[in-house]
């Protein structure tokens, strides 16, 4: 079994259940170290003074914060001792609010709740209940020696604790341009609306990949054994000029549905025909995962 990152238990009113938090992602990007051009050693980075240009030893650093250009406030281990909040292993539920009025932009790091030992009947009795009224518990935990607002929600069988951003945290779109509305003619509408429909489709995660790692990943296995791979180059895409936007949605329109009949037709070739039983027994089994992360209702 997988060993969780912290232990504690979800309070709320006089209810309190035994959990464990596993982290729920999980990172394929390639790391990176720094090296001397000359003989390919790794690098240190030192900590220099900006003052004498001497190394600083790691004992010799305190913590500042800069107040003004130029000028910091020392803060000690007992200043951040006084400001810290209490430091709890507890999950406390605040609110419980309806799942569709959180912004996603509140969203960040999501973990896996699991029940800890004797946590099963009651774990399982919040997450049917929350699944049931649609609801999201607003929280508030200590991880890390830092205090996280904190959503808990259900996805599926699960319920997952993603931290959040605190209101002030997110930038104004004010000061931006963006226009509150614009009059546009029907047929631009209508047309833009044919596209969007044109290229709908249901929620599938695994079909979006990241080429880029993997391209990245390729050159470094290629170079590992000695030899030299080129990858085909994308076509560059122009951005579309704003006076011709009615032919790009057109040439767009047309070359999607072109695309799709094209595709539909050598399916239909190549396909051996099914049984209306076999038709039934696919769609029954898809996953639930294409769900929206915010529609839990039963």
């Amino acid at each position: 079994m997988a060993r969780p990152l912290w232990k504690g238990t979800i309070s709320f009113g006089l209810v309190s259940i035994p959990i464990a938090l596993h982290t729920a992602v999980r990172d394929h990007r390639p790391r990176f170290r720094m090296l001397h051009a000359k003989d390919k050693s790794p690098v240190k980075f030192a900590r220099i003074c900006v003052s004498d240009g001497h190394e600083v030893a790691w004992e010799d650093l305190v913590k500042g914060y800069e107040y003004t250009k130029g000028r910091f406030v020392v803060l000690t281990k007992e200043d951040f001792e006084t400001a810290a909040v209490e430091k709890t292993k507890r999950v406390d539920i605040i609110d419980f609010v309806e799942a569709t009025e959180i912004d996603d932009r509140y969203f960040e790091t999501p973990y896996y709740v699991a029940p800890a030992t004797g946590g099963d009947h009651s774990y399982v009795l919040l997450r049917d209940a929350m699944r049931q009224e649609n609801k999201v518990g607003i929280a508030k935990f200590i991880l890390r020696e830092t205090q996280h607002l904190a959503a808990l929600e259900v996805i599926d069988d699960a319920l997952v604790l993603s931290t959040m951003r605190f209101a002030d945290e997110l930038a104004d779109t004010g000061g931006l341009g963006i226009p509150s509305k614009t009059e546009v003619r029907k047929n631009e509408l209508d047309l833009a609306r044919a596209l969007v429909n044109n290229l709908s489709a249901s929620w599938d995660p695994a079909k979006y990949t990241d080429e880029y790692r993997d391209n990245l990943m390729k050159v470094i296995a290629a170079k590992a054994k000695g030899a030299h791979v080129t990858l085909k180059a994308e076509p560059e895409h122009r951005d579309a000029n704003v006076i011709n936007l009615m032919e790009r949605l057109r040439q767009s329109l047309e070359g999607r549905t072109s695309t799709k009949a094209s595709k539909g037709t050598s399916a239909a070739a190549s396909k051996p025909a099914r049984s209306k039983a076999a038709g039934k027994k696919t769609a029954g089994s898809r996953s639930s995962s294409s769900r929206s992360r915010r529609t839990h209702a039963a």
